[in-house]
């Protein structure tokens, strides 16, 4: 998964967000409620005084991937179009220690913002201290570093519209199977509320409002390295299942391999986030039925945006989310420019043919 991996959050914050979630709405990591992204904008004045303040930017990422080539494409992009230089770059690959050493490398240049994912919110205070004591402008994506206070310690976090993500991913599977059947549904098993509430609203969307399909089966997943034995194990135990959801696409593969290596044609995958491979089965007419995603490129344009605005008085909410959406096969094109704001693969595009 993407992201999610990188996200330790405290309880109590665990708890507020379900409390949330379990009404239908999507929250933050501290149980803020979601503005839309797209109602953030900056006023020419606005734009005038960034564009001549010589600001600068740093962006100091968790890991890089296809979706933070797409977070970052956005925020650099925004950036630009603003006047603000990008003076440095860095990809901690999912390492608190590395994390922290790169936003010490990126202070010798002395950034006037810096945008990231903390690997680890419950330490991450330690990871951003030095920048926040300098007077830095902080953006966040999807999570903050615990302690951390909105509008005095970091201008604002920006992340996906959680609820509606698992909300799409529940409808594009009953489409899938014609509004009826049995699914199975393996879940992250982790206290990660990201994929918490995704995969509780996918569930609810099924159990609410499709009556004649059942979760038959329900597998936890807390090592994503466990997804084909887990996968297996389920289709050995429920041969018959006509979808199964996948927390997120990483591990959809292997779900993918199993059903491969059992010779099943007939059981339906949906899962969130692109994945070259899952999308490139779903042209081809595999298993792969649809995949959810955000407009990852949308989150790095609003939070360099909100960011930018901070320079020059904005104040910005606590928490954006961006919209998803459903791709399948026959929206796949659209769907991975709109998310990733760049063209499908080759590979995919062949495919196509």
């Amino acid at each position: 998964m993407r992201k999610a991996l990188g996200i330790i959050i405290i309880l109590a914050s665990l708890f507020a967000a379900h409390a949330f979630a379990a009404e239908g709405v999507t929250t933050g990591p501290n149980g803020e409620k979601p503005v839309p992204a797209a109602s953030l904008t900056l006023t020419a004045a606005q734009e005038q005084q960034i564009k001549s303040g010589k600001f600068t930017a740093a962006l100091v990422w968790h890991e890089m991937s296809e979706y933070t080539n797409a977070v970052n494409a956005g925020a650099r992009d925004e950036f630009k179009r603003l006047g603000i230089e990008v003076v440095a770059q860095t990809d901690a690959g999912f390492d608190a220690a590395r994390q922290k050493a790169d936003v010490e490398t990126v202070m010798a240049k002395k950034p006037s913002i810096i945008l990231s994912l903390p690997v680890d919110p419950a330490t991450a205070a330690s990871v951003y201290d030095p920048a926040r004591q300098a007077g830095v402008k902080l953006g966040f994506v999807d999570n903050c570093p615990a302690g951390y206070k909105q509008g005095t310690d970091y201008v604002t976090i920006v992340s996906d519209d959680l609820f509606q993500m698992g909300n799409k991913a529940g409808i594009a599977m009953a489409e899938a199977l014609g509004k009826k059947g049995k699914v199975g549904y393996i879940f992250h098993d982790a206290d990660f509320y990201v994929t918490n509430q995704r995969d509780g609203a996918f569930k609810k969307t099924i159990e609410q409002d499709y009556p004649d399909m059942k979760i038959a089966a329900e597998a936890g997943m807390a090592d994503p390295a466990r997804s084909e034995d887990i996968a297996q194990a389920m289709i050995t135990q429920h041969p018959d299942l006509d979808g199964i959801y996948v927390t997120w696409a990483e591990p959809a593969l292997s779900v993918l391999s199993a059903l491969r290596g059992a010779g099943n044609k007939h059981t339906k995958i949906v899962t969130l986030d692109l994945n070259e491979p899952a999308a490139l089965d779903m042209v081809k007419g595999g298993n792969i039925a649809a995949l959810v995603a955000d407009e990852a490129y949308s989150i790095g344009v609003t939070l360099a945006r909100a960011s930018a605005g901070s320079l020059v008085g904005l104040k910005a909410e606590p928490f954006y989310a961006v919209d998803s959406i459903a791709v399948t096969k026959d929206t796949v094109k659209d769907g991975w420019k709109k998310s990733l704001n760049k063209d499908v693969p080759a590979t995919i595009a062949d495919a196509m043919k």
